[in-house]
């Protein structure tokens, strides 16, 4: 999970939605659908291809992923602000997580693979930190038979640390923000790429600034 979802976990009340399956495949629908949409054009390639990222908390993969849906003139679905739209007041721990992504997974995995089938790339921002989170990954590469992208961002736990303390000199009093414990918590289950996965990776090693 990201910053967001840890704040999410820990600070959001609010009662559990009832919907049957097929209310929330809709829903999921229409808000794909209306983020798509505003959107810039996005033209079809002779090829097209999936990008996923994987890398710890505050590492920079949704600025990374930001650029690349540009550069590749690709769709770019972010997992938080899909759930926030959908869910704002549901996900109140890690058990209503769990079942609400799962959902949007599911509900997302026909309308991503129709988007690669007729030539249109795809970034999602969505967790790609264990071999559990990365097998969705591969389900849609071999469904939609796609080149793909696995963008590793390799960064410290004490960068990362760093910049976490940097996100939150910017909010307003009280808001809350993920601790350094909180951080390490999420990171013990994080699971870098291996080879046996078989993924194209992409390294990006982050330097320290001096």
């Amino acid at each position: 999970m990201g910053a967001r979802d840890s704040h999410r976990l820990r600070h959001t009340c609010g009662r559990l939605g009832v919907f049957d399956q097929k209310q929330i495949e809709v829903e999921i629908l229409r808000e794909c659908v209306n983020k798509i949409s505003s959107q810039p054009l996005i033209r079809m390639s002779t090829s097209a291809k999936l990008i996923f990222f994987c890398g710890k908390m505050a590492a920079g993969k949704s600025t990374l992923a930001r650029n690349l849906a540009d550069q590749e003139n690709a769709v770019l679905l972010v997992q938080d602000d899909l759930l926030d739209s959908l869910f704002p007041t549901e996900i109140t721990d890690i058990q209503s997580f769990v079942k609400r992504s799962s959902r949007l997974k599911n509900a997302l995995t026909p309308l991503i693979c129709a988007l690669l089938s007729r030539r249109i790339s795809v970034v999602l921002d969505f967790p790609g930190n264990t071999r559990a989170q990365r097998a969705w990954f591969r389900e849609l590469i071999e469904r939609a038979k796609v080149d793909h992208e696995l963008h590793f961002v390799d960064v410290s736990d004490a960068q990362c640390k760093s910049q976490l303390r940097d996100r939150s000199k910017g909010l307003a009093a009280g808001t809350p923000w993920t601790t350094d414990a909180d951080f390490e918590a999420i990171t013990a289950y994080f699971q870098a790429p291996s080879d046996d996965e078989k993924f194209n990776v992409i390294r990006h090693e982050r330097v320290p600034s001096s």
